[in-house]
């Protein structure tokens, strides 16, 4: 059943195993697809991977990543190229699905070179810059950058797009009473949180024949935040709206590593590339570093480690009549096959080991029974200063 040929809102798949959208820093100058991320692309769908969804590209110039060369599809002179990646991967008979987002508070102004915008000017705790709380022209403006992105990825040969709804960015943040404060039509209740998406859906419905996903953190972690109940009922309306799939995740930037979890806090790559630490001086690092190792062990990390996503969403797969995506440390066939014949989803999606093995479903299917990837997160930081790579458990 995992390998075998079926479809997902009727796009034709090669298996029951996706690539679970990806920042790999690889766009160009323009932040459209460069030649190294289209080869990579080639190398996933030459893997057989199920389907691959991109790594999220911004739908306005105000919700562009901090990261280094995020993907953006804003601009109609990015399609060509957009063009070029999705011809690349048919050519192995294998489905792209765009992942289209707005980053909303986890970016700073500096980044963005304007004030970044929230549904609610709430404190972020790794982007502290105050955000701008939006107008309702301006959400509506936003609402319309979605519905041209996904008409811009129609036109790039794109099998479908996914909307970012998750981990903390402006599409979760509208969902999520932690985040959306507002008392106005766009808040207060579950309804009027769901109003933008719900938007955006009929819209891109409205412009295109594209199938629409949506990536959703089915907790996040945070206090009055997203919760599994309220998660499958906006499940249900997403669904009405028009929502074809739903990738069941968790968490948010915000929470650390409860989205990508891990044995210890990588600390080597945090005194690397994350920021302040990446910039203390050597001196204070050669002191630092070795105090946070020996702690580290005592920082509580979220458990499970594997499979953590997974009843949270066969939580969702009984509340609606869609396909269903899990991903979050899945990396064994056998679990991945319990999945699908439990009902607990339809399809399983990875991020991680994809990143360790390019060709990772081409080795499963010839009999390696899980991921070489050991869930280390160093892949996790150095996003923050350089493309995406597997650094093997130690930085290089």
């Amino acid at each position: 059943m995992l390998f075998d040929k079926t479809t997902i809102s009727g796009i034709t798949v090669a298996n029951r195993i996706i690539r679970s959208a990806t920042h790999d820093g690889l766009a160009d100058d323009n932040g459209a697809p460069s030649d190294k991320l289209i080869k990579k692309y080639e190398q996933l769908a030459m893997g057989e991977a199920g389907c691959i969804i991109t790594g999220y590209a911004a739908v306005s110039r105000n919700g562009v990543s901090p990261y280094p060369r995020m993907l953006k599809i804003f601009d109609d002179s990015t399609v060509e190229k957009y063009k070029e990646l999705t011809d690349a991967v048919h050519a192995h008979n294998t489905p792209i699905v765009l992942q289209i987002a707005h980053c909303g508070r986890q970016t700073s102004s500096k980044a963005i070179g304007m004030q970044k915008v929230a549904p609610s000017n709430v404190f972020h705790a790794f982007y502290p810059d105050k955000a701008k709380e939006l107008t309702d022209d301006e959400i509506h403006s936003i609402i319309d950058d979605f519905v041209a992105a996904a008409v811009r990825a129609e036109k790039a040969g794109f099998d479908g797009v996914q909307l970012h709804g998750g981990h903390g960015y402006l599409l979760h943040d509208f969902l999520s009473p932690y985040g959306n404060r507002r008392r106005d039509r766009w808040g207060n209740n579950l309804e009027n949180r769901c109003r933008i998406v719900e938007l955006i859906i009929k819209g891109i419905k409205a412009a295109t024949k594209l199938p629409v996903w949506i990536k959703i953190s089915a907790e996040d972690n945070r206090k009055n935040g997203m919760d599994i109940k309220s998660a499958a009922l906006i499940c249900k309306r997403l669904e009405a709206a028009g929502c074809d799939a739903i990738e069941v995740s968790c968490g948010t930037v915000q929470d650390g590593m409860n989205t990508m979890r891990s044995k210890l806090m990588p600390m080597d790559a945090v005194f690397k590339y994350r920021e302040p630490c990446a910039s203390f001086p050597k001196a204070l690092n050669k002191i630092a570093l070795p105090m946070a190792n020996f702690v580290n062990p005592l920082i509580k990390q979220p458990s499970p480690l594997e499979n953590f996503n997974v009843d949270n969403a066969k939580t969702i797969k009984d509340s609606v009549s869609i396909p269903v995506i899990v991903v979050g440390g899945i990396h064994k066939v056998s679990d991945m096959e319990n999945i699908i014949s439990s009902a607990s989803a339809d399809f399983v999606s990875m991020c991680r080991p994809f990143i360790c093995e390019h060709d990772l479903v081409k080795r499963l299917k010839n009999g390696q029974e899980q991921a070489r990837c050991i869930m280390c997160n160093y892949c996790g930081l150095v996003i923050e200063k350089e493309p995406t790579r597997c650094l093997y458990g130690k930085v290089k």
